[in-house]
């Protein structure tokens, strides 16, 4: 018996999709792409309104449309290019130079969100022969309403492997870009860790944490029923503070973390540093099935090396721990490299609608690319480990 046709719609709020009806979708291993940190977002006013992230979720369904859905895709129209992590501003500026108008663009993305996972999310109770078609069916709908709503392009950002080989083959422009990773390589603690080090970072390592054991901050690690409304509290400051002093005003507001605290409590993994009986500095993680993943740090008092145990050390310690395959530490960094964090590629996805434009960029791309792969080859060899 054939299938019924599929039906597209865009939802400018996850409130209008089923919470299960969408993780059924989005499955267990990503903490993100979950409805309740998406939700979080919006519900607590972090996108929406007049921050330029305009949710815009694509639903496939197939048949009645009281159906669930069976492809799903986290999307927002846009009207600047912040909070993404991939960086398109001078593309931006030289089709506006060029008398094109860049905004309003497509995003397919997490917002403030720079972890790799799932973008093309398809019901994981359909045959695996209908996957590739779903995807494809996602990625067809996304250039469609690009065009419909006459928008420049569309972006679709840290995406993995698989589907940033479904994109290429679809037409989309990739993307390469890197980030840092420590990978458990079935380290029974820590120091199994370090002795998979050179001499030289190792002792490095231990300096750096033994600069911290001799000072009065004490540290713990929350989350599930650990958690309370007070530790949000401490740290929506400390995330504050350190925001407004790196890059101006934050993203998210105060009640997101009161909503992800409540809704994700077991996925959450908060480390708190206390010093002198108040709290002065934290890391903020999620957790998926088999990566731990570092978001957000803030401090109130400065003390060395404090960074790094709390972002870095303190990941790695819980990971080992729990059995965890990885540690994604966010953006940027190449300070991480020294401390056991190693190169890995990242991608994305673009949809140019103007063919001129799409030409231009993708020239760019094919050096870009070119420069990214070098760069990682070259760190790869200058990580901290012992040579083999």
């Amino acid at each position: 018996m054939p299938h019924e046709p599929l039906t597209i719609s865009f939802l400018q709020s996850l409130d209008e999709v089923d919470a299960d009806a969408w993780d059924a979708c989005a499955g267990g291993e990503n903490p993100f792409v979950c409805h309740a940190f998406l939700s979080a977002l919006e519900t607590s006013g972090s996108v929406g309104g007049q921050t330029g992230w305009l949710p815009y979720h694509m639903v496939i369904k197939r048949g009645d449309a009281d159906a669930p859905p069976v492809a799903c895709m986290p999307l927002y129209a846009k009207n600047h290019s912040y909070g993404e992590y991939v960086f398109d501003h001078g593309w931006a500026d030289a089709f506006e130079r060029a008398g094109g108008r860049y905004y309003p663009k497509l995003q397919s993305s997490i917002p403030f969100t720079p972890a790799a996972g799932p973008r093309l999310l398809v019901h994981q109770g359909v045959l695996a022969s209908e996957v590739p078609l779903l995807k494809a069916a996602l990625l067809d709908g996304l250039e469609k309403i690009t065009d419909k709503l006459g928008a420049s392009s569309a972006h679709i950002t840290f995406l993995p492997d698989d589907e940033a080989q479904a994109a290429r083959e679809h037409g989309f422009l990739i993307r390469h870009d890197q980030q840092f990773h420590w990978k458990n390589r079935r380290y029974g603690s820590f120091d199994g860790f370090l002795d998979a080090l050179s001499s030289r970072k190792r002792k490095q390592i231990r300096k750096e944490r033994r600069t911290v054991a001799e000072t009065d901050i004490n540290i713990r690690t929350l989350t599930g029923q650990d958690l309370e409304e007070h530790h949000w509290d401490d740290f929506f400051h400390f995330y504050m503070d350190t925001g407004a002093r790196k890059w101006g005003q934050p993203y998210l507001t105060r009640e997101f973390f009161s909503e992800v605290g409540s809704s994700m409590r077991d996925r959450i993994v908060l480390i708190m540093c206390e010093r002198e009986g108040r709290n002065i500095a934290g890391a903020l993680n999620f957790r998926g099935a088999t990566t731990l993943y570092g978001r957000q740090w803030g401090c109130i008092e400065d003390h060395a090396c404090l960074h790094f145990e709390a972002c870095y050390y303190q990941a790695i310690d819980y990971a080992i721990a729990q059995g965890l395959q990885t540690v994604e530490a966010g953006a940027q960094g190449p300070h991480k490299l020294a401390r056991g964090y190693e190169p890995v590629q990242t991608n994305s996805a673009h949809y140019i609608a103007n063919p001129s434009f799409r030409d231009a960029v993708e020239r760019f791309l094919e050096q870009e690319r070119a420069g990214v792969t070098a760069e990682i080859n070259y760190l790869s060899e200058r990580t901290p480990f012992k040579k083999r």
